[in-house]
This record gives structure tokens, sequence and C-alpha cells, in this order.
């Protein structure tokens, strides 16, 4: 099958129609992802929100404010924060301060490394205080892998913010704060097993450097913004999506994550899921667009918006912000 063309070029929806099923909804909003905007202190060959050092595109406190009215008014138990890097939007402890306040759970998506910027000197402290569970990327256990994703040098950064963050007790058993790393590979292909590659990452990160972690999650990279412009740079594109088409399991879409999150842009524009977000493509099927005309009601049953992309969180185990799905 991997010598078809066409292969690449199935509409996901065909795929749906044709494994028997339904067309994909949400089954409830149990996660209020927060995409704070696209600031970052690191350019990732991967990153599907192309952030970076020079993006101006940051959440405003208005639309903070709004995000936190809406959770008030329902309860939705997690409020995932993403970026960018996200802690560096001035908003970002004001989110947390209120969403925790409220009584609900917070997620960080932390690159790691902005823990060690100056500005940040007490962030790991703050994420202490809150109980905020910490889930970051590291592409891989060893510093060539993952300097050649993310940039000279960050995987030795990487390694000095998981062991203030194991000092401050994240990762250590019987603390309650979770510290939980993301894996995406460095290639066009997709992730090893998920339970395999976690106990290589435990065993090496803790034998080579002497840190602990959770949990680790597998993604598969999605063929958006800069890992899209690698995947056609060097003519990996068809192939990279007939992989991901022949590789379509219908127990991985039934569980992926756009199911229960509702993604908020940093303009406050609403999306099924933060990858959606970054191919603007906001809800559709009538459901409110802007999360200042937030309904609970109108969006917890909404139909998902899907694309081509959408074979990325359906491939093999399934892929989502928290791992394989099925």
């Amino acid at each position: 099958m991997l010598n078809n063309p066409a292969l690449a070029h199935r509409p996901f929806d065909d795929a749906i129609a044709s494994s028997g099923l339904p067309p994909l909804a949400s089954t409830g909003i149990e996660i209020l992802q927060v995409n704070v905007g696209k600031l970052c202190n690191q350019t990732c060959k991967h990153c599907h929100v192309d952030a970076g050092p020079d993006r101006i595109e940051v959440m405003t406190r208005e639309t903070a404010d709004l995000c936190i009215s809406a959770l008030g008014r329902t309860e939705i138990p997690t409020v995932d924060i993403t970026g960018g890097a996200p802690e560096l939007n001035p908003q970002f402890r004001r989110l947390v301060t209120e969403a925790r306040r409220l009584g609900r759970h917070v997620m960080d998506r932390c690159n790691l490394s902005v823990l060690l910027l100056p500005s940040q000197k007490d962030l790991g402290e703050f994420l202490a205080h809150h109980e905020v569970e910490v889930v970051a990327s590291l592409p891989y256990y060893m510093a060539a892998n993952t300097d050649a994703q993310r940039g000279e040098g960050v995987f030795d950064k990487s390694i000095d913010a998981m062991r203030l963050l194991n000092s401050l007790g994240y990762g250590q058993e019987g603390s309650g704060l979770e510290l939980n790393l993301v894996y995406n590979p460095v290639g066009a292909f997709l992730p090893p097993p998920q339970a395999s590659i976690e106990k290589d990452f435990k065993r090496e990160l803790l034998a080579r450097h002497d840190v602990v972690f959770n949990s680790l999650y597998a993604i598969t990279n999605m063929p958006i913004s800069r890992f899209l412009e690698f995947l056609l740079r060097t003519n990996n594109y068809d192939g990279y999506m007939r992989k991901l088409v022949e590789a379509y399991n219908p127990s991985a879409a039934a569980g992926v994550m756009c199911r229960n999150t509702l993604s908020v842009g940093w303009d406050g524009t609403l999306y099924d899921c933060d990858f959606n977000q970054m191919l603007d493509l906001p809800v559709s099927f009538g459901a409110p667009l802007h999360i200042r005309d937030f309904v609970h009601d109108r969006l917890d049953t909404r139909r998902i918006v899907t694309g081509q992309h959408c074979y990325g969180c359906t491939a093999g185990a399934g892929s989502s912000c928290g791992g394989t799905t099925s």
C-alpha cells in the first residue's frame, strides 16, 4: 500500500466512515486547553505552532479573564496551558492561580529551558506551590538527538531544569507533583510503543543524569507548520502521509483528544484542538466561535472539524497531548 500515491490524499472523513464510525463529535469538555500565544525562548524544528522569540501573538488580560469566567461557569476539571512557552505570557500565572482557586487541575506545557531564564527564577517554586502538573517536551535522552531538533545546548539546559524540578519534589514518588515528558520522533516516522520508549527514557535519564519523571507521552509529529515544511523540503510529505493513512486505527480515532477537549487560541477563538488552531480551522457546525460567546451546552456535544492532519492522531496506537489513545 505504501507504493500507492493516492493513499496519501484519502480524505480523513472517508476513513472514519469506512470504519463504521459516525462523524467525530465531542463527548463532553473535560479539558479546557488555553494557548496563550506563540512567544517562545526556543525555535524547535518540529514545532507545529511555529513559535519563537520573535513572535508577537500573545493572549491579553481581557482574553485571559474571559477564559477564567467561562471556566467558572462550568465544572470542566482540567486546564491545559500551552504556547509557545506559556510561562513567558504575563497572564500565565493569573490563569494558573485563578484555575487553582476554582479547584481545577492545571497542566503546564513546558519546554524545560524556560525554567532557567533569569526572569523565571521563581517559576519552579510557583508551579510546585500551586501543584501544577508539568508536561515537558524532551525529544530524546541523548544530547545529539535533542539538540538537533531544539538547538545547540538545549539538552543540557533541559537536564538542569529537570534537576531543579526534582529538587522541588517533581517526579518523586509520593510527592503529588507530576513531571511527565513528551517524546516526538526526530524524523519522518511514527513513534515507537509508548511503554517501551518510556522504559528507555527512565533507565537512561536516571543512569546518565540522575533525574526522574512520572510518565512519558509518545506523540506523532503532525504535518503542520515547521514539520510540514521539513517534509516538503526533503520530499518526504507523500511518504509520511501514506504511513499515517496506512496506520489508521479506528480504535485510536474513537479516542482522539478533540472529543473531550476545547482549545482556546491566544485571541480567544475556539477550536476543537491545538492542531486545528494552527491551521486556522475554528469550531464550526453552529458552535460559538469565541470565548466571549462561550455556551457550554452548545460546545459540549459539537461536531468536530477534521482534515488530513487528523491521520496524525489516529495512526497506530493513536496520539494526543496525553500520549497514545488506544
